[in-house]
């Protein structure tokens, strides 16, 4: 990866020097225009297929065009759910993270702790698994309407008789117990865990100990329900055994219902193998990938289109659908453009927002959002708009409504958990307040994790929870700084590994639009900080390697401790122009 020694080696001006020691300059983020968005939006919902735009005026006049963008990298993958063309869902997911969430475990009562009324539980990790008492005791779920019962005689008499106070007695320190983890480490804690064991699949979520059969509240046609009751009183489904019909299983036929349990089931039987093999605390079962978990818990009916940049994954995903729903692998499709998808989409500037201190408003105010250990802040100002405010008397409610809209999305985005304050500007009228807590509590519900909203006080703040599973987007993505010890924090080598093999080959890929000559060498040099170059030399190589081979281009780096970890350059080897 050296330059031809023909070629003279290229070095930095002092300006560029000097720009690599100091943290990359922030860029103002402008919010997206939305009429740009809709006009786009429009044009791609016009080039669906005659019978998907059929289907969709069936489904629903005024369907909102949703859409599943994926962006699949060696080291990255990253998943956006669009609505009209605004990011609703943003989920990454990196090679040889740990899937943990969701995944079942034989463990081992390792301590009993009778104030905290919890077990901690050896599943074969650093870190034992935290167990309350309550997620010993069989549970009954508020969001799912039972209507079939098919618990044994002793499932019957265990949830009639068993307490908390019968917890000790009945797992005691050694004793071998079957969890499932709820919520992931985060920060020093190990993981919290369940004995409530729950299957997810496509249409269905089976709980093998559950007992008892339902179909999800969120589902809210009479007619609908009723036909899906029907349905679910006709399923085989094993005594003991317990079945919830998800939302994405609304207007599907009989036949998914029992293809879909039929997998489950196949599936609880391998775990059930591999727990009567494991003679120690160990993983018994992981959650799918993030491209399998995104057609089975995000492609239903209501998306009109799924795209992928990358062909080998989204064959994978159209054999996925294909075997669940073939009318949906109509759906999916291959991105061949040399423009990379996200920044096609305007998903890119999206994203940037996601890690920005302060979000702007499309009416010229901004949220402010603080994480801390404890809590995360959210402060709304009026921002530019803050002299006009006489001029409207309905402006501060215009602007609180806005910013309750985008922070339930940006809350949803980096997957923010636990205790949420939100500072809204001051509303003397009550009837204003309940209008912007009743727009709070509608957007939340549109979340998945499980939220309680608090209504306003009068000093402005409103109180919200909202279901941690695990940690939130920005702590995955960033590593303590090594400039402050831990006051602050900088992208970490691996992202910053990621940041320059994706402006490789972006930069490639437009040299190569200017080409006349698609064979002709590229030579390019690479200034970046030791600890980007480390992970560039060693566990990156070999994708620098595809690299350099795809594209017929020749690499070379060069790394000064002075520099910034946070900041890159690319040259031309022949010109020194820097390229961005």
């Amino acid at each position: 990866m050296k330059p031809s020694d023909a070629i003279e080696e290229q070095k930095l001006s002092a300006e560029q020097e000097s720009e690599l020691k100091h943290p990359p300059v922030e860029e103002a983020v402008e919010p997206v225009d939305p009429e740009k968005l809709k006009e786009d939006v429009e044009e791609r919902a016009r080039q669906r297929p005659i019978l998907q735009k059929i289907a969709a005026k069936i489904r629903k006049e005024d369907a909102p065009y949703r859409e599943i963008i994926i962006n699949s990298e060696s080291l990255e993958k990253r998943v956006a759910v669009m609505s009209e063309g605004i990011l609703e869902k943003f989920e990454l997911e990196r090679a040889g993270d740990d899937r943990l969430v969701g995944a079942i475990f034989k463990g081992k009562i390792q301590n009993l702790e009778p104030g905290l009324k919890a077990a901690f539980v050896d599943i074969g990790m650093p870190k034992n698994a935290f167990l309350h008492y309550w997620d010993i005791l069989p549970q009954a779920d508020s969001s799912v309407e039972v209507v079939r019962d098919t618990r044994t005689d002793a499932q019957r008499q265990k949830k009639d008789k068993i307490t908390v106070k019968d917890i000790p007695g009945l797992f005691p320190i050694g004793a071998e117990i079957l969890v499932q983890i709820t919520k992931s480490t985060i920060g020093s804690k190990g993981p919290r865990t369940t004995t409530n064991i729950a299957l997810p699949g496509r249409f269905l979520v089976l709980m093998p100990f559950g007992g008892q059969c339902g179909v999800s509240r969120k589902i809210e046609s009479d007619k609908e329900r009723k036909r899906l009751k029907e349905i679910l009183r006709r399923l085989s489904i094993p005594e003991g055994m317990g079945v919830i019909i998800r939302t994405a299983g609304e207007g599907k036929r009989w036949t998914y219902f029992v293809r879909d349990l039929s997998i489950l089931l196949n599936q609880w039987n391998e775990i059930q193998a591999r727990l009567d093999a494991a003679k120690q605390p160990t993983c018994l079962y992981k959650e799918p990938d993030i491209l399998e978990r995104t057609v089975r818990d995000f492609l239903t009916e209501n998306v009109d289109r799924v795209l992928i940049d990358n062909k080998d994954d989204g064959q994978r995903i159209l054999d996925l659908v294909s075997r669940v729903s073939k009318r949906s692998a109509g759906k999916i499709a291959v991105f061949e453009e040399n423009i990379p998808i996200f920044e096609r989409f305007n998903i890119e500037k999206q994203i940037e927002q996601t890690f920005l201190r302060r979000v702007p408003l499309s009416s010229g105010g901004e949220i402010v959002i603080e994480e801390t250990e404890a809590l995360v802040a959210i402060d709304v100002n009026t921002g530019s708009h803050k002299q006009q405010k006489d001029n409207n008397n309905n402006f501060i409610l215009q602007v609180n409504l806005e910013a309750a809209l985008e922070a339930a999305r940006q809350i949803r985005l980096r997957n923010i958990g636990g205790l949420i304050i939100l500072d809204f500007i001051d509303m003397k009228n009550r009837k204003d307040r309940m209008a912007v807590y009743k727009k709070m509590k509608t957007e939340m519900e549109k979340d998945k994790a499980k939220c309680h909203v608090l209504q306003i006080s009068q000093l402005g703040i409103m109180q919200m929870t909202r279901q941690r599973h695990k940690e939130s987007v920005s702590s995955g993505l960033y590593s303590t700084c090594p400039y402050c010890t831990g006051r602050g924090t900088v992208k970490s080598a691996r992202t910053m590994s990621v940041e320059i093999q994706r402006r490789l080959t972006n930069v490639i890929r437009r040299l190569r639009t200017h080409l006349d000559d698609e064979g002709e060498d590229i030579w390019l040099r690479v200034f970046c900080h030791p600890h980007a170059l480390e992970r560039l030399r060693h566990e990156d190589e070999r994708i620098l390697l595809e690299i350099e081979e795809s594209y017929n281009v020749k690499l070379s780096f060069r790394a000064d401790p002075a520099y910034h970890v946070e900041n890159f350059k690319i040259i031309d080897a022949r010109t020194g122009q820097e390229l961005r």
